[in-house]
């Protein structure tokens, strides 16, 4: 397997890393929810030059709670089991804090989604991480 960014970023750094089953869903998420900005966000630049102001307002519609909570409703008959026990072990983790804009059901379940995208970015599983964003924008797109 290709090393990913993290071990990459890690070895740099000179830090091992941790073993993830002992990572907690908050902190999946909390890595999750960096390494999806980052994804959309260079997908949107990738498609071309445009005020930063506008680059802004897509990403963000695609980063909200909201948004990821339709997302991985659609994604989830395409998760496998590992998968989907840590999409609910996020889902289900006590967070002190609360999305502005955004239900409790839809900041759970972004919670969940993003533990999802943490688990996968540290499991250097990038294929499968772009396989599921991927499909989960396509179906999106398909069913607004």
């Amino acid at each position: 397997m290709e090393k990913g960014i993290n071990a990459y970023i890690l070895e740099k750094f000179g830090i091992e890393q941790g073993d993830i089953r002992n990572y907690s869903p908050l902190v999946l998420a909390y890595i999750g929810d960096a390494i999806y900005d980052l994804i959309i966000r260079s997908v949107i630049v990738g498609k071309g030059n445009a005020r930063v102001n506008a680059l802004h307002k897509r990403a963000s519609h695609l980063v909200k709670a909201h948004s990821q909570a339709e997302m991985i409703q659609k994604l989830l008959p395409e998760l496998t089991e590992k998968e989907h026990a840590v999409y609910k072990r996020g889902r289900n983790a006590k967070s002190f804090t609360m999305a502005k804009n955004a239900t409790v059901a839809d900041y759970r379940q972004a919670t969940g989604f993003e533990a999802l995208m943490g688990y996968l970015y540290l499991e250097n599983d990038l294929e499968r991480m772009m396989e599921l964003i991927l499909k989960g924008l396509d179906k999106m797109e398909e069913n607004p």
